[in-house]
């Protein structure tokens, strides 16, 4: 989901204050005033921390090399005044018989105990921050987004100033929500790479072992790491995805054979989320030291054993089924912040085309803002993977054709490719293509006068998956609801291929098996979920297993509505054709010349159509 550079957008690359500050106390570090900023601190207290992590691993390495040069000169003083030597090794003969056996003994050991001892650990692969190359100005679409993941990722930077100064907890768990392709993995690199601190990304698959326990290691090894590099450098973001796979809602069900059970794995994962405050190990090492000592010192003497803050340490899961996810995991202290990364508006798909197009090759005609528009348009609940990848699709028609770059009948080509299915050239029989034609004709004829707020897409007679023949329509505008008329509309649209078929060619075949589906699916849904069929009860509501269709379907009353609703609607659609025969001719005749119709070709063999005495419109009757 990326993000165009432009000097009115969120700017995240400049810092929001003159520099590092101190407060009365002499803390140093960003000022609490710049916690709500909408830009990323670039001084903050994980660089401070980042910083005197490096000089001190710049001492241990310089204390390091003179310890190893004053050994190296000792050893060489020594040998000055005498050389050592070796005595010559000797193996007996009757030793010699036994030297394959140890070998293979040997080599078996290795066999099996490297998988046991190598199986716990962390599967996570981990990015530097000058290996990640998107940043959060890469993304686009997604405004609301970015100025919350900006503020979550400066409570991170300037962790200090929150619990120090404020009183504070700094959060620790964020849980990105959304359907799949809308960037959360791509935007949790573009925090880690703001940030300057190390991401360890891990695919909770990855968690998943043969081997009895060794999930549990490998989430205990995770969370080590972890807290590691938090140490080392001032803060770490570890990023979980897919995370219901090790985090679904624990249901009484036990350890199976070979696997430590859904409870299990989700427990250790809840202890894990709370060991931010666990010291590292020399920490440990030098208390255990204390508390030996403290049992010989008197009680008023004692020495006082080392504390350290938390690990700071930011964990983001990933997953489009929150809902399968265990309560716990949720509680405030885990995850305890769900951003929603949702499909783009249209206004976001035009930002994200335009951010895509910057960087590939195409003509200069998809320059023009209005043809960009109705792209944007045209790919309502796309994501911004499927429109990424919707403009190499366009790129690969540009090549077949011949061109180093793409065109606009190439994006059109890809689009009807993507949501169409690859075109199969199929023989029909004179008749059968005559057949087909006339059903595909009454649709669009139906859609052009019964709902005008459709638009018409495509078309055609040409073989698509299991279509012989379709028309493809979308709303004119982009919306999120629809009225009673709306619905009532597409039902007759769903009816006008078999009513068309009946009044040109006597009767019906079985072209209209899909359209029947369709149209039940609909209006079941108005009489068992929208209220549209006369009754306010919504068989939605019911806990009886099943969907609201299989529900309605199999309720005497409310299968009845449905049939009611069908009726009314072909015999609306029947009018329609009956009044606008030649339109239907129209549509008929140029889909058995030219096969398919695309955009503004429908509407233009419609109105040439219509050149003649105004037509009166069909209500619902």
């Amino acid at each position: 989901m990326p993000r165009t550079n432009s000097t009115d957008e969120l700017n995240v690359n400049e810092h929001s204050t003159n520099g590092s500050s101190s407060d009365e106390h002499g803390n140093s570090g960003p000022s609490t005033n710049d916690l709500g900023s909408t830009t990323v601190l670039r001084s903050s207290d994980v660089t401070e921390e980042r910083e005197r992590s490096r000089r001190r691993r710049t001492v241990r390495l310089l204390a390091a090399v003179i310890a190893i040069a004053v050994a190296l000169d000792g050893a060489l003083a020594l040998l000055s005044f005498r050389v050592v030597q070796l005595p010559g090794v000797h193996i007996p003969q009757q030793d010699v018989a036994y030297i394959p056996g140890g070998i293979l003994v040997a080599i078996l050991l290795v066999v099996i105990a490297a998988p046991l001892l190598l199986a716990g650990r962390s599967p996570h692969i981990l990015y530097r921050p000058e290996e990640v190359e998107v940043r959060l100005a890469d993304v686009v679409g997604a405004e609301a987004v970015v100025e919350e993941v900006v503020k979550t990722l400066n409570l991170f930077l300037a962790h200090r100033a929150f619990s120090e100064r404020m009183g504070g907890n700094p959060r620790r768990g964020v849980l990105f929500e959304g359907p799949p392709g809308t960037g959360k993995t791509y935007i949790a690199k573009a925090m880690a790479a703001e940030a300057g601190v190390p991401f360890l990304f891990v695919s909770s698959s990855a968690f998943q072992s043969m081997y009895y326990g060794q999930t549990n290691r490998k989430i205990r090894s995770y969370f080590k790491a972890l807290r590691k590099y938090a140490w080392a450098e001032g803060g770490a973001i570890g990023f979980i995805e897919e995370i219901d796979a090790i985090g679904a809602a624990r249901g009484g069900m036990g350890a199976g054979p070979g696997r430590e059970g859904i409870a299990g794995v989700v427990n250790e994962l809840l202890i894990q989320l709370q060991s931010f405050d666990a010291p590292p190990l020399g920490t440990r090492a030098k208390n255990v030291l204390i508390d030996r000592a403290n049992q010989f010192l008197p009680a008023g003497r004692t020495l006082k054993k080392k504390t350290v803050p938390p690990a700071n340490i930011l964990v983001i899961g990933a997953t489009n089924r929150a809902e399968d996810l265990d309560p716990a995991l949720l509680r405030p202290g885990r995850f305890d912040r769900t951003i929603r990364v949702d499909l783009p508006n249209r206004a976001g798909r035009r930002e994200i085309l335009d951010y895509y197009l910057a960087k590939k090759a195409h003509l200069p005609e998809l320059d023009d803002p209005a043809r960009r528009e109705a792209l944007a348009g045209s790919t309502f609940g796309y994501s911004p993977v499927m429109l990424e990848r919707l403009l190499d699709e366009a790129l690969v028609w540009a090549v077949r054709a011949g061109r180093a770059a793409m065109a606009w009948a190439d994006i059109e080509a890809a689009r009807m490719t993507t949501e169409l299915g690859l075109a199969q050239p199929t023989s029909y029989t004179p008749a059968e293509r005559r057949a087909i034609a006339t059903h595909e004709a009454g649709h669009a004829t139906v859609a052009y006068f019964a709902a005008p707020e459709r638009r018409l897409d495509v078309l055609s007679i040409i073989k698509r998956r299991d279509a012989l023949g379709m028309l493809a329509h979308s709303e004119a505008e982009e919306r999120y609801t629809r009225t009673k008329g709306e619905c009532l509309g597409l039902l007759q649209v769903a009816m006008g291929g078999m009513t068309a078929e009946e009044a040109f060619l006597g009767e019906a075949g079985t072209g209209p098996s899909g359209d029947l589906a369709s149209a039940t699916e609909l209006a079941a849904q108005m009489v068992g979920a929208y209220g549209m069929a006369g009754s306010l009860i919504s068989i939605a509501a019911s806990k009886a297993p099943g969907d609201v269709v299989t529900k309605v379907l199999s309720d005497d009353k409310a299968r009845a509505a449905v049939e009611d609703l069908l009726d009314r609607a072909k015999a609306a659609a029947a009018k329609i054709i009956d009044r606008h025969r030649h339109v239907v001719e129209a549509l008929r005749d140029a889909l058995v010349e030219r096969d398919e119709l695309v955009g503004d070709e429908i509407t233009a063999v419609i109105e040439a159509a219509l050149r003649s005495p105004a037509q009166r419109p069909i209500s619902w009757a």
